[in-house]
């Protein structure tokens, strides 16, 4: 069992609390076009509208791939979880079934890096309000590079195939971090428009050219693989930061992107 912890922390370990802010943050507007997404993933009260807005669109599924960074340096490069996941809401079951599909060129099973990892945690009470009947495969990179984006998209999509389920990937990655609000704003619109031009190449050297510190900027570009092998386009749904609710010297940005078909 994976058990929460962030929860009382990032979001409220209170199941009646949580439910009331996942409330306020979400509608009922699913898109069946979305295919991908990127949610951020700091304390709700900061991230969480903008991460309930891409939320609010994703269209049921039977099985969500979260992809997050790897905050803590523990584990695996590219780890996968099959324990069962906790939280307040209840538990959630990860798709041993797509687990076992993917090839493992890359992608391998490794728990420690998910023990105490948070990007991808915050985004399961989402799922848990919004949706019923689905399962995750949680994938935790320590490695972001071009290349390794590029294979676990390429995992993602085999599995996909020889399973036939009907996926929807979530990249949880916040944007540029402590700098100033008018800062992080401008360096932000640069790194949104490299993903919206759907170009991985092009969204890699900007990451470095800016040196950005956009934490989960491989996840960002699996979602961005896995979308351009569907024809998918990018669409830029809700951008914050939070100086928007804390001081503004130095914040962190929030860009909800939607992939659609």
């Amino acid at each position: 069992m994976r058990h929460p912890s962030v929860a009382g922390s990032f979001y409220p370990s209170s199941p009646q609390s949580l439910i009331a802010m996942l409330k306020e943050y979400t509608e009922a507007v699913k898109d069946e076009s979305v295919i991908a997404c990127i949610s951020p993933h700091a304390g709700y009260v900061y991230s969480g509208r903008t991460a309930g807005r891409v939320h609010s669109l994703l269209p049921d599924a039977e099985t969500f791939v979260i992809l997050g960074p790897n905050h803590t340096g523990v584990g695996l490069p590219v780890a996968v979880s099959t324990d069962t996941w906790l939280t307040p809401l209840g538990e959630v079951e990860v798709d041993e079934e797509f687990v076992n599909a993917m090839p493992g060129k890359i992608v391998a099973i490794d728990e420690t890096a998910h023990r105490y990892e948070h990007s991808l945690e915050v985004q399961v009470p989402f799922l848990q309000y919004l949706h019923k009947d689905f399962m995750i495969v949680p994938i935790c990179l320590g490695m972001q590079d071009e290349e390794t984006a590029r294979e676990v998209a390429e995992e993602i999509l085999e599995a996909e195939q020889k399973t036939g389920r009907k996926i929807v990937v979530i990249a949880s990655s916040d944007m540029h971090h402590y700098i100033p609000d008018d800062e992080c704003r401008k360096l932000d619109r640069i790194v949104i428009d490299a993903i919206l031009s759907m170009n991985t190449g092009k969204y890699y050297q900007t990451i470095y050219k800016l040196q950005a510190s956009v934490c989960g900027y491989g996840c960002i570009a699996v979602a961005m693989n896995y979308a351009n092998a569907k024809n998918a386009k990018a669409e830029l749904v809700d951008y914050s930061t939070s100086g928007d609710v804390a001081d503004r010297s130095a914040v962190v940005g929030y860009a909800g992107i939607v992939f659609r078909s």
